[in-house]
C-alpha cells in the first residue's frame, strides 16, 4: 500500500492500492514495448516534447508544489523552486541532448570508425521521498532524451507527485507507456530487476538500499548506477571569510529541513575561528521559525515523517552520550507533526552517530580541528564521499585542495549544488555513476563501436 500522509499532522491524505507480481509484469512489458517506438523516434521530437514538458511543469507549478507539501512537508517556496530547477533540466536536454548523442568519430586503422550512443533499454528509477519531483526529473528526463523507458518506482509516502508528473509527460506528448509510475512492493523489485527489457537500475537513497538493489542488480547482470548518502565536510580554514562561511551552513544546513544528501552535515572549524563562527552558527539557527510549509514565514517544516524524526532524535540522543554538547534544540517537541526543532550539536568527534552517521534532518554538527591539516583530515574521515565544501581567503588554494578531496564533487567558497551542465554524484558508500550532463545522460546509453574497413 502506498499512502500519502500529511507529516504537519499525521492525517492520512490518499491511499493507493500496490500492484500485484502479474500487474507489475505486464506494466514492464507495456513499457518495453513502448520504448522500442520511443527509441525508433527522431531525436528532435524527443527533445520537442521535453519542451512541452517544461512548459507543462510551469503551468501546474502550484498543484505540483502544493502536492509535494501535502506528501513530505516541503516548504511552499522550496516546492515551487523544486518545480522550476525541474523544468530548467527538461530545457537543458530538450537543446542539448542532441549534441550529447551524437557519434564520436574516432581515428582508426578503418577507413571509418566511430562510437554510437543508442538507449540502453528500459530503466528502473528507485526514487525517494525528500525531492520527490525533482530526483524523478533528474534520472527520467536524460533517460527519455536518449531513447530509454522508464519505470519509477516512488517512495511508498510519496506516490501522487510521481503519478502527477506521469500525467503531464502524456499530456506533452510523449507515448503513454513511455515512462510508468510503478507502484509496486519492494518484494517485486528483483522480478522487475530480472525483465529482459530492463537495462539499467537507478536509486536514489541510503547505503543500505543502494548495496541491496546493486547486488538484486548484479545477481541479474544489470547495470546500476547509486546517487547514495552523505555526511559532506564543510571546512572553514583560518583565512575564510566567517559571515560568509556561517550564512552559507546554515543556508545549507536547514534547506528542506535538513534532508538533503548534499546537505553541509559535518562544519569542521579551525581553533581561531571556532568560536566566533559557532556563536555566529547559533544566532543564525535561532531566528529560524519552526511551523506551517504553506505559511511563507516559516524556515522550517516538519520532516517527512514520525518515524524520520524518532531516528534522528536516537542519533542526536546517542552523539549527547558521547559527548557532543547541544548548543541549541535537541528535544522532542510538543504537538502533532513530525516538527524537530534546530539544532546546534557542538564538540562532535569521530565515533559518534553525529560524525560517523548521516544525520538526515535540521541537525548542524560542529566539529572542531587542531588546524588546517587536521580540519582537512576529519573531512576526509568517513565511509561517505558526496560532495565537500571548502572555505578560504585564499581561491587558487582552494582549487588546489579541492584536487585532493576524496568525493565526487566539491564547491570552494560556496554550498554544494546539483546542477544540469555538471555531472552529480559521489564515491565510496555515497555510491558510483553520475548524473546529470552529458555525463549523467549516457550512463543510460551503450556505447556502439562501429568499424568499416
Amino acid at each position: 500500500m502506498f499512502t500519502s500522509r500529511d507529516p504537519c499532522t499525521g492525517s492520512i491524505i490518499q491511499t493507493f492500492r500496490s500492484l500485484s507480481l502479474s500487474q507489475v509484469k505486464r506494466m514492464v512489458d507495456r513499457v518495453a514495448a513502448a520504448q522500442q517506438r520511443w527509441a525508433a523516434t527522431a531525436v528532435e521530437q524527443r527533445g520537442e516534447c521535453l519542451s512541452r514538458l517544461a512548459a507543462g511543469l510551469r503551468s501546474h507549478r502550484q498543484a505540483l508544489a502544493a502536492t509535494m507539501t501535502s506528501e513530505v512537508g516541503k516548504r511552499s517556496v522550496e516546492a515551487l523552486a523544486e518545480v522550476e530547477k525541474c523544468a530548467v533540466v527538461c530545457d537543458f536536454y530538450a537543446t542539448q541532448g542532441r549534441s550529447f548523442l551524437e557519434p564520436e568519430v574516432v581515428l582508426s586503422d578503418a577507413s571509418e570508425s566511430r562510437v554510437e550512443y543508442p538507449p540502453a533499454g528500459v530503466v528502473l528509477a528507485v526514487m525517494p521521498w525528500n525531492f520527490p519531483l525533482w530526483q524523478v526529473v533528474r534520472c527520467a528526463v536524460p533517460a527519455l532524451m536518449a531513447g530509454n523507458g522508464v519505470l519509477v518506482k516512488p517512495a511508498p509516502s510519496a506516490p501522487a507527485t510521481a503519478l502527477m508528473f506521469e500525467a503531464l509527460l502524456v499530456e506533452a506528448g510523449c507515448p503513454p507507456d513511455v515512462l510508468r509510475v510503478l507502484l509496486a512492493d519492494i518484494r517485486h523489485l528483483e522480478a522487475v530487476i530480472a525483465h529482459p527489457a530492463v537495462a539499467v537500475v537507478s536509486l536514489t537513497g541510503s547505503t543500505a538500499a543502494g548495496q541491496a538493489v546493486a547486488g538484486l542488480a548484479a545477481r541479474h547482470l544489470k547495470r546500476s548506477l547509486l546517487e547514495l548518502g552523505g555526511s559532506d565536510p564543510f571546512v572553514v580554514l583560518a583565512d575564510a571569510d566567517l559571515d560568509a562561511a556561517a550564512d552559507a551552513a546554515v543556508l545549507g544546513r536547514f534547506h528542506n529541513c535538513g534532508q538533503s544528501c548534499i546537505s553541509p552535515k559535518r562544519l569542521i572549524v579551525v581553533p581561531q575561528l571556532a568560536e566566533a563562527f559557532i556563536d555566529g552558527l547559533q544566532q543564525r539557527i535561532e531566528r529560524l521559525r519552526v511551523g506551517d510549509p504553506r505559511d511563507p514565514a516559516t524556515d522550517l517544516g516538519p520532516m517527512a515523517s514520525p518515524a524520520a524524526r524518532a531516528h534522528l532524535h536516537r542519533q542526536v540522543l546517542a552523539s549527547r552520550s558521547a559527548g557532543a554538547q547541544c548548543r541549541l534544540g535537541g528535544e522532542l517537541l510538543e504537538g502533532e507533526g513530525a516538527f524537530y526543532p534546530p539544532t546546534l550539536l557542538d564538540q562532535v568527534a569521530p565515533g559518534m552517530p553525529a560524525f560517523d552517521e548521516e544525520l538526515f534532518g535540521p541537525v548542524a554538527c560542529v566539529v572542531r580541528a587542531r588546524d588546517d591539516g587536521d580540519a582537512l583530515a576529519l573531512a576526509a574521515a568517513s565511509r561517505y564521499g558526496l560532495g565537500a565544501s571548502l572555505w578560504t581567503g585564499d581561491v587558487e588554494r582552494g582549487r588546489k585542495l579541492a584536487s585532493y578531496m576524496p568525493v565526487g564533487m566539491v564547491a570552494v567558497n560556496a554550498l554544494v549544488r546539483s546542477d544540469p551542465r555538471l555531472p552529480f554524484g559521489g564515491i565510496k558508500a555515497s555510491g558510483y555513476g553520475r548524473e546529470l550532463s552529458y555525463h549523467g545522460l549516457r550512463e543510460f546509453t551503450v556505447p556502439r563501436t562501429v568499424w568499416v574497413a
